[in-house]
């Protein structure tokens, strides 16, 4: 089952969070500098997650992943997400509109 995901990091070496920070532009959507959106199955997460293990120091590094509810109110205040007419198509539409 497809479901929502914010993917969120805290990286103590520039090196390792250059990496992470590559990596997840690739395969989710970057909110905030070290938040991502992703939409997919819990397979492909998993995938995700096990991929960014494999760059991170478990012992100081600190990797989260939120999976969003189905139902319930998605939307962000403040500053666009991405640039004036660029559209993601896979973002929630309730994200595309403008600001509360």
């Amino acid at each position: 089952m497809k479901g929502d995901f914010l993917i969120a990091y805290d990286i103590t070496s520039p090196r390792r969070l250059a990496k992470v920070h590559r990596y997840l532009t690739k395969v989710a959507v970057p909110i905030e500098y070290s938040v991502f959106f992703a939409t997919g199955d819990l397979r492909w997460i998993m995938g995700i997650l096990t991929e960014i293990a494999g760059l991170i120091d478990k012992r100081s590094d600190d990797l989260r992943c939120y999976p969003l509810p189905s139902r319930g109110l998605k939307t962000r205040l403040g500053r666009a997400t991405l640039p004036q007419g660029v559209i993601y198509s896979d973002l929630p539409a309730a994200w595309m509109g403008g600001t509360l």
